[in-house]
């Protein structure tokens, strides 16, 4: 099941195709088809989302960041917080022999994982495959409801495989890369965990004007970008990069919102 992300101030998808196909036109490059745009459109906002976190890493490592840098880190978690999840459920197997086992929810970066036991939530720490049959064995860590752990079984590569390896791709087609074993293995219920949500997939829905074979916008059958207004015109710019248009003259994106903007409020006349 995919998390929609309701965000109010998400990047409205048709102003960005409008500003893009008005920059394209000013460039004399052609017509960029809604089919493309769509492609380039999530590839951007993908590249965008990811360096979010890249840039956390590097302001992490320079030293007195807690100053020089608060601002700048205070606006990428602020455009972080809209992807966070708190308490979302994981789906618990139902099968009495798959005691323990679950999915958890399509994620771009997993955090904690708990059990709702006695009104309260137990955290479940997360162990990995080697770890498991020692503490399991040993009186001391054995798992019990107020100590419970869990492993990813994203690795383990099922007997009829083949013994061929499984690409990230195809483990997250098939859940294997959402796949976990709980223990112990009573846990079959309300378990829920926080993780930060991908970005949905922006759709510039539309239908095509049948008396001239134009493509027209269609709002109910749109998706906007998830990302943050301010990344309106990185979206532009980026979307325009992956078409093969490189501007180098920064006026160019303020004429085009210029005119997208007064293209828009004669279509509203």
């Amino acid at each position: 099941m995919t998390t929609t992300i309701k965000n109010n101030n998400m990047v409205n998808i048709n102003t960005v195709y409008q500003r893009v196909l008005a920059i394209a036109n000013k460039e004399q490059r052609g017509y960029i088809t809604p089919q493309e745009f769509n492609l380039y459109a999530n590839q951007a906002q993908m590249d965008i989302f990811e360096q979010y976190f890249y840039d956390l890493s590097q302001f992490s490592k320079i030293p007195g960041n807690d100053y020089t840098y608060a601002d700048q880190i205070d606006l990428i978690n602020e455009k972080i917080d809209v992807f966070e999840r708190y308490r979302a459920a994981v789906v618990m197997s139902g099968d009495a022999n798959e005691g323990g086992m679950g999915t958890l929810p399509l994620y771009y970066r997993m955090g904690e994982l708990y059990h709702k036991h006695k009104g309260g939530y137990v955290e479940i720490e997360k162990i990995s495959q080697n770890e498991v049959h020692h503490i399991q064995n040993s009186p001391l860590t054995a798992p019990n409801l107020m100590r419970p752990v869990y492993v990813r079984t994203s690795n383990v590569v099922p007997d009829d495989a083949g013994g061929s390896a499984q690409t990230s791709t195809q483990q997250n087609e098939i859940g294997l890369s959402r796949s976990i074993q709980i223990y112990p293995e009573t846990i079959t219920s309300n378990v829920v965990c926080n993780y930060i949500a991908r970005p949905s997939q922006a759709i510039w829905g539309y239908v095509i004007n049948s008396s001239n074979g134009k493509a027209l916008w269609n709002a109910n059958a749109t998706t906007h970008f998830d990302l943050h207004q301010s990344e309106e015109t990185e979206l532009v710019i980026k979307i325009l990069e992956l078409a093969g248009i490189q501007i180098k003259d920064p006026q160019v994106y303020q004429i085009a919102a210029q005119e997208e903007a007064q293209n828009v409020q004669q279509e509203n006349k």
